[in-house]
């Protein structure tokens, strides 16, 4: 006990003397034994759980926090290492001692963020600290400062997008506490543009120097760095970056205008809502160009691999965890940001796959989202012939607009449009004007293109004889799109064969129904006659005879009735 009390005096005596020391009034990290103090007083306070001890520790941590803080901006890189992790160490004393000493810890979180932090994100060593903080505190964070990471999630994914994958575990703990109802939007086109993210530190490197500590602190004494510092000012102040004249011009091929609206949106720290990216600039345009054209960082190349993997671990939580407002509020911004990605081969795979992942389990959790969404869908089914990518996510949306009936067999108008916009798509490929265009251009190319043609027109005509079978009203209207695809001069003989069995299905409303209806039948609605899926493993149905008379045409070739076959009890 008595070593106890003499190593409390002493570390105790050390915080004070580094509280009132001039030598350390500027730079308080500056003292070295002062971090391990902090920690050593804290597990003593934490041991003995004494309010009394707490309260005497607290004046000279709070001295100390507001004096490394205000030190900051003067300190050298090592130094402000040291500063970032000082700092954390006292957050965590205001933290689990906030009640007692009736410390409200929630703007010297903020401040840390703002004065340490967004200096020091690219130091590996505060990175990982940092992170490690948010994750022992995530519970406490969340219920008390339930806010905080999700105002601050741009300045978290530029410490990620620069530290890369060593720190994603760790980061990947802390993403769900950056989403919220503010945030939850905003942070979608954040985490799809980090490689445009990683492209943009790397620029700002390139022309200012190390992002590490003091090359960012000493930006308003630098001439070349004044566009970082300009770009900070745009961020806080919102107050209007000049033109900086030639002095301004990167040597780099990839010249970056710092006041570029997409560069500024991808700098800020904080979440101040969902703002239009312009993926058009000229900025926007030169900076791909040149990314595309020279080989890949290390630091981009970790990138656009943690890109999918956080995007897995949003989706998971926005189906599973957010209000369906939130989610359906999302869909449109998915689904226009489908064909805009960093042009990297295999990182739009990965993306475009887990976008239409999410649209299609978005629809499948709540259907009627189809009848909400549907002029976004209509926009995406007339732009479905303007490249590869747009004819996909055209014949995904074919493929949700009849498994869910457009949206719903109460969704009577919404069914009605969806049905002429499909209707109007499948005519418009029946023209010979589309079908020569397609036709005339010889090479593999135009292979790939009728062929993704076929595809498409094969969902859209499934799609309308879906929609028929929920709506029984669009029945006239769908006879007469199948009967002209069946007797136009298509030259791909599946959407030929397709139609001319859809045509066939509609004659027998119970089998058309257990086909083309609901894959998840409800049996308090289940039509006479119709088949149960789910029960195909316990009950008797209908593929055998469907499977004999597959290829056959006219009558059947037997002269059995299912009586022959099957005893009467």
């Amino acid at each position: 006990m008595a070593e106890r009390d003499k190593e409390w005096e002493f570390h105790l005596r050390s915080l004070s003397s580094s509280a009132r020391d001039s030598n350390y009034a500027t730079d308080s990290a500056s003292d070295p034994s002062l971090l391990n103090s902090v920690k050593r007083l804290y597990q003593l306070c934490k041991s003995e759980n004494s309010e009394d001890l707490v309260a005497r520790v607290y004046p000279h941590l709070n001295k100390i926090f507001q004096r490394s803080v205000a030190s900051i901006s003067q300190t050298q890189s090592q130094s402000q290492t040291s500063s970032g992790l000082l700092l954390l160490a006292i957050l965590q004393f205001f933290l689990d001692f906030g009640d007692a000493i009736l410390h409200d810890a929630d703007p010297s979180l903020k401040t840390f963020f703002r004065s340490c932090l967004s200096r020091e994100f690219a130091d590996p060593i505060v990175a990982e600290t940092t992170l490690e903080f948010l994750n022992a505190n995530k519970r406490k964070l969340l219920s008390s400062f339930p806010t905080l990471l999700p105002q601050f999630f741009p300045l978290l994914l530029k410490l990620i997008a620069w530290n890369g994958e060593k720190f994603e575990k760790k980061f990947l703990r802390v993403l769900p506490g950056l989403i919220s109802p503010g945030s939850f939007i905003p942070l979608f086109p954040s985490l799809v543009d980090l490689p445009i993210l990683v492209v943009a530190l790397e620029k700002v490197e390139r022309t200012a120097g190390s992002l590490v500590g003091g090359s960012i602190a000493s930006i308003q004494q630098s001439a070349a760095p004044q566009m970082l510092f300009d770009l900070m000012d745009e961020a806080y102040t919102g107050s209007t970056i000049g033109d900086g004249g030639a002095d301004s011009e990167s040597e780099d091929s990839s010249t970056m205008a710092v006041a570029d609206p997409l560069f500024l949106e991808l700098l800020k720290d904080e979440n101040d809502g969902l703002t239009e990216r312009h993926w058009t600039s000229p900025a926007m345009a030169a900076a791909l160009q040149a990314v595309v054209s020279a080989p890949q960082s290390d630091r981009l190349k970790e990138a656009l691999r943690m890109t999918p993997r956080l995007l897995d671990a949003y989706f998971a939580l926005a189906v599973c965890d957010f209000n369906s407002s939130l989610l359906c509020a999302l869909i449109p911004l998915v689904m226009k940001r489908y064909t805009t990605l960093f042009p990297d081969r295999i990182f739009l795979y990965e993306v475009q796959k887990r976008l239409l992942e999410f649209i299609l389990a978005a629809f499948h959790r709540s259907p009627d989202f189809i009848a909400v969404l549907k002029k976004p869908i209509v926009d995406r089914l007339g732009e479905a012939y303007e490249n590869p990518a747009k004819t996909e996510l055209a014949l995904q949306l074919c493929w949700a607009i009849g498994e869910y009936g457009g949206g719903g067999e109460s969704q009577k108008d919404a069914a009605r449009e969806l049905f002429e916009s499909l209707e109007l798509l499948l005519y418009e490929n029946l023209s010979s004007s589309r079908l020569g265009l397609w036709e005339s251009t010889p090479g593999s190319g135009s292979t790939v293109r009728k062929s993704s043609q076929s595809r498409l027109l094969c969902f859209v005509v499934t799609a309308i004889a879906k929609l028929a079978t929920y709506h029984r009203e669009l029945l006239p209207r769908t006879r007469v799109c199948l009967a002209k695809v069946a007797r136009s001069r298509i030259s791909d003989v599946r959407v030929w064969k397709r139609a001319c069995d859809y045509l066939g299905l509609m004659n027998e409303p119970a089998v058309c129904w257990s086909i083309l209806g609901p894959s998840v039948s409800n049996k308090s609605t289940q039509n006479p006659g119709t088949v149960n899926w789910n029960e195909a493993s316990s009950k008797m149905i209908a593929h055998v005879p469907f499977y004999i008379l597959g290829a056959q045409e006219g009558p059947p070739f037997h002269d059995f009735s299912f009586s022959d076959v099957i005893p009467r009890s």
